[in-house]
């Protein structure tokens, strides 16, 4: 037992390939990791750059943008490592990737429950919209969509910290704080409330974002005029909100009930989908979509050619 006080180093096994792939997958994951960096850092630019787009809707967009990078910059460059070398990540670097990750996640949950909510009184209470999104509320509402998710994932991670392990191989690509509690001797008490108490914050911000969209839907039923501002401006948000749920849900379902009989490959797709599609899709679908950062970013190529 004194040796498992002894773990400083992990092992990251999910990765088993050979040299030749492990090149093709790099190159992959290096261009897919450009491509996400290029989609947000534009969607950010635009908004910055463009006063006409210091609104509420954009300023939330603009911070799930920010927050994509934040995610992927503790995955993307570990895991491009990883491909050229060993596999091994200290103890405390394997805590700070978690933390990084799953706080990102939590971030964006409450920034779609944000954008949720905006679109809830612009289109149901047109009237109220400006006096009630202020800037000095919109700035509250920013700062605790990251304040939060941090403080809640902070307190997940700490309650491993000093935890004695018996084991040192994660099974995974990356690290997850529910797979270092499995190689825990003893895994802490405290660590299961903290996750119960983050699972019902966020299951409240599901029924926040569940009553948002059925006065939103309630509303353009009953003034049909209403359906193109949601059609312009919810429809993307929903192709965000539904792209991260089943994302998101695909990585708990292997994390929780993942089985022997699939293939490494599949569980690492699987566990990995929230960090691949979301980041990447996200710019593009608002770019497309939103009709002032379509123009803008048309405005910017423009210059560049």
């Amino acid at each position: 037992m004194e040796n498992a006080t002894a773990v400083t180093l992990l092992t990251l096994s999910g990765l088993d390939f050979t040299l030749e792939h492990k090149i093709i997958l790099f190159l992959l994951t290096l261009l897919w990791y450009l491509i996400i960096v290029l989609g947000n850092v534009t969607i950010i630019v635009v908004i910055i750059q463009d006063k006409n787009l210091h609104e509420p809707m954009y300023i939330y967009l603009c911070n799930l943008c920010i927050n994509a990078l934040y995610g992927t910059i503790g995955f993307y460059p570990k895991f491009l490592l990883d491909l050229l070398s060993s596999h091994i990540i200290s103890y405390a670097g394997c805590m700070l990737q978690g933390f990084v990750i799953h706080s990102s996640v939590c971030s964006d949950f409450s920034i779609l429950t944000l954008m949720a909510y905006d679109r809830y009184v612009a289109i149901c209470q047109p009237l109220v919209y400006h006096s009630f999104m202020t800037k000095q509320r919109v700035t509250i509402f920013v700062f605790l969509s990251w304040l939060l998710p941090l403080y809640c994932m902070f307190m997940n991670t700490a309650t491993l910290l000093g935890s004695r392990l018996c084991g040192s191989h994660i099974k995974r690509i990356y690290c997850v704080n529910w797979m270092v509690v499995t190689l825990t001797c003893s895994p802490p008490k405290a660590n299961t409330g903290v996750a119960y108490f983050n699972i019902l914050f966020y299951f409240g911000h599901f029924l926040l974002i569940l009553w948002s969209y059925v006065y939103l839907i309630r509303t353009c039923l009953v003034y049909t005029e209403n359906w193109g501002k949601f059609t312009q401006t919810c429809l993307p948000h929903l192709i965000s909100l539904i792209t991260y749920s089943i994302t998101v849900l695909f990585d708990v379902l292997y994390m929780r009930f993942g089985s022997q009989n699939v293939s490494q490959h599949l569980n690492n797709f699987m566990a990995m989908e929230f960090l691949l599609i979301p980041p990447a899709v996200n710019p593009f679908v608002y770019g497309f979509k939103l009709t002032k950062i379509q123009f803008n970013c048309k405005f910017i190529l423009t210059i560049i050619h």
